[in-house]
C-alpha cells in the first residue's frame, strides 16, 4: 500500500503524540504499598514517583511474634508516614509502629463501600473450621475494624459466624430499593449457610450483631430428608444487586444461585447456574456475572466459563468461553465502565502448559449484558492484585502486583499497554499491592 507525502506525515504526527501521553502517563506522581511473602513471613515495600523520580522503600522489620496462627497479629493497613497499622487477636488492641511484624497476618479483608469499616476473615483452624480463640467450637470469625488509614483506626468487633472459607457482600438502600437495610453477608464453606449481620452504625440495637443464620441447603440434593447444617451446598460467590434489592449466592455443590430477599433473609428463588465457581456483580447492579472453569472437557486445555445472569427476569442472556484461561481475580475500575481479570494457574500438568497464567483480561462493560473483550495484555508473571489510579474520577494508572518476579507493573488503561515494571523485592509466591493517599 502506497502513502503520500500528507499520509506519513499524520502517521508520524500519530506516533509522536502517542510517545507523549505515554510519557506522561509514566511521570504521574504516586504511591503504592507493595506486600509480598511466602504465606508465611513477608514485607511491605512503599513506591512513590514524585516530579518524575521513583523512590522506594522497604519498611524496617520488627521481630516475628512466633505466634500460632489464630494468634498472629492482623495486618490491617498503614497509617500516615507509612506507619504499619496491626491488631492483637488476644487483646483486640490496636498497635501503629514504624516496623511491621513479617508474621503478622494479611487476612482477607472486604472494605464496606458506605463507611471506613474492613471486614476482615477468619476462616479458623484448617482441620475443623473454628476459630477457637474467639469462637470456641461454634465457627469462626469475621473482625471489623474502622480503619480510615490514619492512627485512629479502631477495632470495633468480632463476630462469630459459621466455617469458612468465607466471602463477604454488603445490602444498602437505593433509589430503586429504598427499603433494603444495611447489612453483611458472610457466606460459610464448610457450614453451607450465610450469616447476616447488621450493618448500620445509627441502629445499635442490631450493629454488628448476628441477625440471621441462612440454610442454603437442598435436601433433594442430598441424602436426607430435612435441611440441615452442614450440608454440601459450599457458597462460593456472594453479590448484592442495587436494581433488585436481592442477595444472590451461588451454591457450587448444588450448582444454584440462591436468591434472597435481605428484609426477610429468605430464600425466594433457585436458580440453575452449574459450571461456575463464583460471582460478581456489575457496577450497574443490573447484571450479575458468573466465571468458572471446565477443566474436564479436553485433556490439554482448560477453558474458563464466563456468564451473564439479567436481575430484572434471572434469564441467562450471554455465555462465552476463553480457551487455555484460568480466571483468578476481578476488578472494576473506578468509572465502571471496564472489569480486569487476573489469571492463574489449575487443572493438570498437560494443561498448566498451555495456560496463559500471566495475563490480563479487559472487558468492556457498555456492551453489556454482552460479554465484550476489549484487550488481553501479558505481564511475563501472574498478578497478583490490581489497584486503579483516578484522582480526578477518571482512570489514569493501572498497577498490577506480581509475585513471581517481585516487581509492580504500570499500565495505561486506554491503550491496554504496559507501560513500565518496577523491581521492588525477591521473588515470592505471594503479593498485593494498594494506593496510598497523597
Amino acid at each position: 500500500m502506497a502513502y503520500n507525502a500528507r499520509q506519513v506525515l499524520l502517521k508520524v504526527i500519530h506516533i509522536q503524540a502517542f510517545k507523549v501521553m505515554v510519557l506522561a502517563k509514566k511521570m504521574i506522581d504516586f504511591a503504592v504499598a507493595y506486600y509480598a511473602g511466602d504465606r508465611k513471613t513477608g514485607t511491605i515495600t512503599v513506591v512513590r514517583r514524585r516530579n518524575g523520580e521513583v523512590h522506594s522503600k522497604q519498611l524496617p522489620n520488627a521481630p516475628e511474634s512466633g505466634k500460632e496462627k489464630a494468634r498472629k497479629p492482623i495486618f490491617v493497613g498503614l497509617a500516615e508516614e507509612d506507619r504499619v497499622i496491626t491488631l492483637d487477636p488476644d487483646t483486640k488492641q490496636i498497635h501503629v509502629d514504624e516496623r511491621f511484624v513479617p508474621d503478622a497476618f494479611p487476612a482477607h479483608l472486604y472494605s464496606d463501600p458506605h463507611s471506613a469499616r474492613d471486614w476482615f476473615m477468619n476462616d479458623g483452624d484448617k482441620e475443623t473450621g473454628n476459630d477457637t480463640l474467639n469462637c470456641g467450637e461454634r465457627g469462626s470469625s469475621v473482625t471489623v475494624v474502622e480503619n480510615s488509614g490514619n492512627v485512629q483506626a479502631r477495632y470495633l468487633k468480632t463476630v462469630c459466624v459459621g466455617r469458612g472459607h468465607h466471602q463477604c457482600h454488603f445490602s444498602y438502600p437505593s433509589t430503586e430499593m429504598p427499603e433494603v437495610p444495611y447489612q453483611a453477608y458472610v457466606s460459610n464453606l464448610k457450614d453451607g449457610t450465610i450469616s447476616v449481620i447488621g450493618n448500620n452504625a445509627d441502629r445499635p440495637d442490631s450493629f454488628l450483631q448476628l441477625m440471621a443464620t441462612i440454610n442454603l441447603c437442598e435436601p433433594e440434593k442430598e441424602d436426607f430428608d430435612v435441611p440441615q447444617v452442614p450440608n454440601n451446598a459450599f457458597p462460593h460467590g456472594l453479590v448484592y444487586s442495587k436494581v433488585s434489592g436481592k442477595v444472590y449466592n451461588l451454591n457450587n455443590g448444588y450448582g444454584t444461585i440462591a436468591v434472597i430477599d435481605p428484609v426477610s433473609h429468605q430464600i425466594e428463588q433457585r436458580i440453575p447456574f452449574k459450571g461456575f465457581s463464583n460471582l460478581f456483580i456489575s457496577p450497574c447492579g443490573r447484571y450479575v456475572i458468573g466465571r468458572g472453569a471446565d477443566r474436564k472437557s479436553d485433556p490439554d486445555h482448560v477453558v474458563a466459563k464466563m456468564a451473564v445472569l439479567d436481575v430484572s427476569n434471572h434469564e441467562v442472556l450471554d455465555r462465552i468461553d476463553l480457551p487455555d484461561v484460568y480466571i483468578s481475580k476481578y476488578f472494576f475500575n473506578p468509572e465502571g465502565d471496564k472489569l480486569y481479570l487476573t489469571t492463574s494457574s489449575s487443572g493438570s500438568e498437560q494443561q498448566q502448559a498451555n495456560l496463559k497464567t500471566d495475563a490480563v483480561l479487559v472487558f468492556d462493560l457498555s456492551a453489556l449484558p454482552k460479554l465484550r473483550l476489549a484487550a488481553e495484555l501479558r505481564l511475563g508473571a501472574p498478578a497478583g492484585t490490581l489497584d486503579f489510579l483516578a484522582p480526578s474520577g477518571t482512570t489514569e494508572l493501572v498497577f498490577a502486583s506480581t509475585a513471581a518476579d517481585g516487581a509492580v507493573t504500570l499500565i495505561d488503561p486506554s491503550a491496554h499497554e504496559v507501560l513500565e515494571t518496577l523491581p521492588m523485592v525477591e521473588p515470592q509466591p505471594h503479593s498485593r499491592l494498594w494506593l496510598l493517599p497523597g
